[in-house]
């Protein structure tokens, strides 16, 4: 009965979800290709994962990945500021940050007075992987392209584009995390030299990991929305990303769809004795971590197989080509650009550039809709006019 529900529901998603994005603007009208990016994004992926393919936490590899990170931000003309950390051991790694400062938002006094107010977001992707040289057998071409070249790819993209929205009224916190796989120790040090101010400022915090070795691209919410009392207002920032998907033509144009996790699985996912649904949050955990314990909400994109009955069945992939590790390719020697750009493919185009550019163009859009807490300049506007 179980698998019927299912079924239907997948009916259901593609006549009110795709069928709408394959739909033509009108006859003979010429529809403007949204995430027009171009490659930039997936060469970058393909030559940090070429140059760096075993860059794992705290590594001299590791090191020189995160400047060749800051020369790409330099190139694009930003100003980056290095924050170097260190784990028990002794080991080191740094993050890699920049500060766009946005038009600012307007919120209204308790005297009905407008005054200026600053909210951020926060927009990350670590840039470490899995494995040093003596780990993998020669054999694999492993190059950690999945896991987290792509994320890489897709954070200059939106550094790129990120200029063209000039009436963004966010400051925009674009971090590249060192030692994401140390228990997402960049993450940890960001997160606590932030002071009280700007933490408290922070509407939302974008997660990109590990978007190309999996079959679907999903957005999830933090385990903070598994609390009743604070579900929709922690999951609000993802249901936008949706909206940005629903509204735009990405599937027509690209082929890409962004999905939910649906697949309904009832188990205690946060430990706190009580069973959870597995519903529009992920079991695989990043760097949005340390985000999601300050509770703050976040919307983490990866690529993966959630559909699946329980969760020790859930994978990467289904493609009989990468089941050599359970159907996971993250984390393992097949996180390969020679492998992946083989079986993954579009009928679109290259795969690795659909997901970056439209990953990008996601959480730009996204970050358009506003604020939940004040009034962009132009709704500040808006409301000037109409108490005139």
């Amino acid at each position: 009965m179980r698998k019927l529900i299912r079924l239907w529901a997948l009916v259901f998603s593609f006549i009110f979800f795709v069928i709408p994005l394959c739909s033509c603007s009108g006859d003979g009208d010429e529809v403007a290709l949204q995430a027009d990016y171009g490659t930039y994004g997936a060469d970058i992926a393909r030559e940090f994962a070429s140059l760096y393919p075993y860059r794992r936490a705290y590594s001299a590899e590791e090191a020189q990945a995160g400047e060749y990170i800051r020369s790409k931000f330099e190139e694009l003309g930003y100003e980056v500021s290095k924050q170097d950390f260190t784990n028990l051991y002794g080991g080191t790694s740094a993050n890699y940050i920049v500060n766009i400062s946005g038009r600012g938002f307007f919120s209204l006094d308790d005297y009905g007075n407008p005054q200026e107010v600053r909210r951020t977001i926060v927009i990350g992707a670590h840039y470490d992987d899995a494995f040093s040289a003596d780990q993998v057998d020669p054999s694999y071409s492993y190059d950690g392209i999945s896991d987290n070249a792509s994320g890489i790819g897709c954070l200059l993209t939106i550094a790129e584009q990120i200029k063209n929205y000039e009436d963004l009224s966010f400051d925009v916190i674009l971090v590249a995390f060192g030692a994401g796989n140390d228990n997402y120790a960049g993450a940890r040090a960001f997160v606590s030299s932030l002071t009280e101010e700007v933490a408290g400022s922070i509407d939302c915090m974008y997660c990109i990991d590990s978007i190309y070795g999996g079959d679907k691209v999903y957005a999830s919410a933090g385990y903070n929305s598994l609390l009743m009392s604070q579900k929709y207002q922690m999951r609000r920032k993802l249901y936008q990303a949706y909206d940005v998907v629903y509204d735009s033509l990405l599937y027509s144009q690209y082929g890409f769809s962004l999905y939910y996790n649906e697949s309904g699985v009832i188990t205690d996912l946060n430990g706190d004795g009580f069973d959870d649904i597995y519903r529009e949050v992920s079991a695989n955990k990043s760097d949005y971590v340390p985000f999601d314990e300050m509770n703050i909400p976040v919307v983490y994109f990866d690529s993966a197989d959630y559909f699946f009955d329980s969760m020790e069945e859930m994978k990467d992939s289904k493609n009989l080509n990468l089941q050599e590790f359970g159907g996971m390719v993250r984390s393992t020697p097949l996180d390969s650009s020679m492998l992946l750009d083989q079986f993954k493919v579009n009928e679109e185009g290259d795969l690795l550039q659909i997901r970056i550019n439209c990953i990008a163009y996601v959480i730009l859009e996204s970050m358009m809709k506003g604020s939940d807490y004040a009034m962009t300049y132009s709704q500040y506007l808006e409301w000037q006019n109409s108490e005139t």
